[in-house]
């Protein structure tokens, strides 16, 4: 079954607004001479940037998305922000369930599937992280801890159409290293397996599954050659516009 690949830069806590318009440029500079070879293309800025990201690529394909929002629709949560914000600002996409949402703010799969409702509800697309430790990976409990977060991560509104998983290995994020080509087919090929489970497989067979977790030009053509890889999200490599244009060229 063919599925559309997803390109997705998360651009974390980084940017200035001239970064962002730089970071931009290059992409669309890009896309104008080479096209977007068949993918769909999103930046997911900080908040700050958001509306200025939307603004700049509003006359391109590229999408943009939120790195998180708050289960709410208001009230008082400081810092936070609602899904219907992202909707009001232009967002189409938002990253929930990212580890390091869930280590350094003490999210629970249960929060995040409180988050994946509430986007849904407002109309944006999930990107639903999941990834396990380098100690579960040598335990060889990978397959059930991502499981484990799918199931309990899971909204019950979520179908292909808006719902996106990005499998990120924890220990891989920043550091530069990856799993072997091996690995990373027989993870995606188990995530979509258990996805066939618990919501049936024609579901499992239209959800688009991404990788994350040090992609960069080097390794992306053999990765997203895969054939249960449907794109990536994509961290540090795609702070310079060059790098994931390079990505996407390897599609």
């Amino acid at each position: 079954m063919s599925r559309s690949i997803l390109i997705a830069g998360n651009w974390k806590m980084n940017g200035t607004v001239e970064d962002s318009l730089n970071r931009i440029n290059g992409i669309k500079d890009f896309l104008s001479k080479n096209g977007d070879k068949g993918a769909e293309i999103l930046v997911c800025p900080p908040f700050t940037l958001l509306s200025k990201v939307v603004g700049y690529t509003a006359d391109s394909v590229i999408k943009v998305g939120g790195q998180d929002c708050h289960f709410n629709k208001s009230g008082a949560h400081t810092g936070d922000i609602s899904a219907a914000m992202l909707v009001d600002v232009g967002a189409k996409y938002v990253i929930l369930g990212h580890s390091e949402r869930r280590a350094n703010h003490g999210e629970t799969n249960e929060i995040v599937q409180s988050k994946s409702t509430a986007a849904l509800e407002n109309g944006l697309n999930v990107i639903l992280c999941i990834g396990e430790t380098l100690d579960e990976r040598k335990q060889g409990k990978t397959v059930g801890v991502v499981s484990e977060q799918i199931k309990n991560s899971l909204s019950s509104l979520a179908t292909p159409e808006n719902f996106v998983i990005a499998y990120e290995p924890i220990w891989a994020i920043g550091t530069g290293l990856t799993p072997t080509i091996e690995e990373i087919a027989e993870t995606h090929m188990a995530i979509r397996k258990y996805l066939a489970s618990l919501a049936g497989e024609d579901f499992a067979q239209k959800t688009r599954i991404l990788y994350g977790g040090s992609l960069n030009p080097a390794n992306a053509k053999e990765i997203l050659a895969l054939s249960d890889v449907d794109g990536g999200l994509i961290g540090g490599a795609s702070l310079k516009a060059e790098d994931f244009c390079k990505i996407i060229d390897a599609i």
